[in-house]
């Protein structure tokens, strides 16, 4: 017997009933993780080898790597912001996956993502691998993070999303009880519920595909165009097919750099001139599936 779902919803996925009719649910992720990543500098082994402009480096073992800090910093001190105008620019909702030590250590960040209306849901403690972490660390790291939020935003996050998280993650993150959704899972185009201890819990799977991360991959995105173009021609995909979410994940340091960032602004005019996509906070696509498709009841 296997714990994997391989089927899904098959032939016949729900209709969503989008609001107001839209054949497609836009979800924006900005991850905000910029100080919360691996460095000797807060007892780690070794510098932060993942998603900087130097691809494949190898980590810096036992001592700082000030090269990368400086380019993490980058994302907290100008990319944020460069991010922060476009968005508020185009008036978009916008869901923030926030590292909790981050967001604590830009206080200022925190009340724009506010005071702008975006939403903030927890991307974990730290920016690391919580794989082999142990049970009672990972969960006082979850309660850390909750905490630092709701004291930098003034209001505690609903989402949560690891996205390097151990076997344990989603059952505490149901355990804690606060939550509305977790993202980590990228099995599907539309919200699921699972059953984790006897409980429905509700799964907003997330992408790594339509994600500025490929920049800082080999063979990924190279210009602004090349996002701008994925990611229309992803939107445009669903829309003709109708009943579908496309998440597009964005990070400060990355799509914050100005040969990226028009790339950006390309696609949000473009979904701006859409009249059928609902452009929504993640929270706010897990109340509607939990009003318009409630967990399936157990007999």
């Amino acid at each position: 017997m296997t714990a994997r779902d391989l089927v899904g919803y098959g032939a016949t996925p729900p209709d969503p009933r989008w609001p107001n009719g839209a054949r497609v649910a836009l979800s924006l992720v900005l991850n905000y993780e910029e100080g919360g990543e691996s460095t000797p500098l807060e007892g780690d082994p070794a510098s932060e080898a993942f998603l900087h402009e130097v691809v494949g480096a190898t980590p810096t073992e036992g001592r700082r790597n000030l090269n990368t800090e400086s380019m993490f910093e980058f994302g907290s001190r100008a990319g944020f912001w460069r991010v922060h105008r476009i968005f508020t620019a185009h008036g978009f909702p916008l869901t923030v996956f926030a590292v909790g030590q981050a967001l604590e250590r830009n206080p200022e960040a925190a009340r724009a993502m506010i005071d702008a209306g975006w939403e903030v849901a927890s991307h974990g403690w730290r920016w690391i691998d919580y794989g082999e972490m142990p049970e009672d660390d990972e969960r006082a790291h979850m309660r850390r993070s909750i905490d630092a939020i709701e004291r930098a935003c003034g209001v505690r996050p609903v989402g949560w999303y690891t996205g390097r998280g151990s076997d344990a993650t989603r059952r505490l993150v149901v355990e804690d009880g606060g939550f509305l959704y977790d993202s980590d899972a990228y099995a599907d185009e539309l919200p699921y519920w699972v059953a984790v201890d006897e409980r429905a819990h509700l799964v907003i799977p997330y992408t790594l595909d339509a994600n500025d991360f490929k920049f800082l991959l080999p063979n990924g995105f190279v210009t602004a165009g090349d996002l701008a173009e994925y990611l229309i021609d992803s939107i445009e995909q669903l829309r003709a097919e109708g009943g579908r979410m496309l998440s597009v994940g964005l990070h400060c340091r990355i799509v914050g750099r100005p040969g990226r960032a028009p790339g950006l602004a390309r696609f949000l005019e473009h979904v701006r001139a859409c009249d059928d996509v609902w452009v929504a906070t993640r929270a706010d696509i897990a109340r509607h599936w939990q009003t318009t498709h409630p967990p399936p009841s157990r007999h």
